[in-house]
């Protein structure tokens, strides 16, 4: 209901403010969140939300109601998060590997202040790091977020046939990386 009542609003440019406010007081956890599950580090999903919000901000005028709200929001939130992590790659002078970097991070006395659970849960956090950029989004936002295909496909601008495939082979490397863990 939420999103109607910020739809109607961006129907018009003088509430677009309204808008925006509401947008991040209902998506801003969310959309963390979102980001948190594919850079990892607090640090980094922090400025990766910041940028994501501040795109949403300029680019309020041109949401058309093509697809529901928050599958625009996933998908610009998940396209600063992917240009986030090459950028990131690019400007790494050091040849250490990304998920060796990720782990690191992952297991830093700091992450236990921001990632909530037991052994399993980093275990599982290990385990998506095994996985492509692409294959870690599909995942996060079939398995964690719940979202079926369809919605998947409008943020990752994928085929449902290819997101299906790309969702298995997550799962398998998963399932293989927790079976030598």
């Amino acid at each position: 209901m939420k999103d109607d009542a910020i739809i109607e609003l961006l129907e018009n440019p003088e509430s677009h403010e309204k808008a925006f406010r509401l947008i991040l007081s209902s998506y801003k956890e969310k959309i963390y969140y979102h980001i948190r599950k594919i850079v990892v580090d607090h640090d980094d999903a922090d400025d990766v939300t910041q940028e994501t919000f501040i795109k949403i901000w300029r680019n309020l005028d041109k949401f058309r109601g093509d697809s529901k709200l928050y599958t625009w929001l996933y998908r610009i939130a998940t396209n600063e998060a992917l240009t986030f992590l090459q950028k990131k790659r690019k400007d790494m002078s050091v040849s250490i590997d990304d998920n060796e970097m990720l782990v690191a991070t992952l297991e830093s006395p700091q992450s236990d202040t921001y990632l909530s659970g037991d052994e399993i849960q980093i275990k599982l956090q290990k385990a998506l790091l095994e996985l492509t950029d692409k294959q870690r989004v599909v995942f996060n936002l079939k398995y964690f977020e719940n979202l079926k295909y369809e919605e998947i496909a409008e943020i990752t601008d994928t085929s449902v046939g290819g997101l299906k495939a790309t969702y298995h082979f997550a799962v398998k490397k998963i399932e293989e990386f927790l079976s030598r863990a």
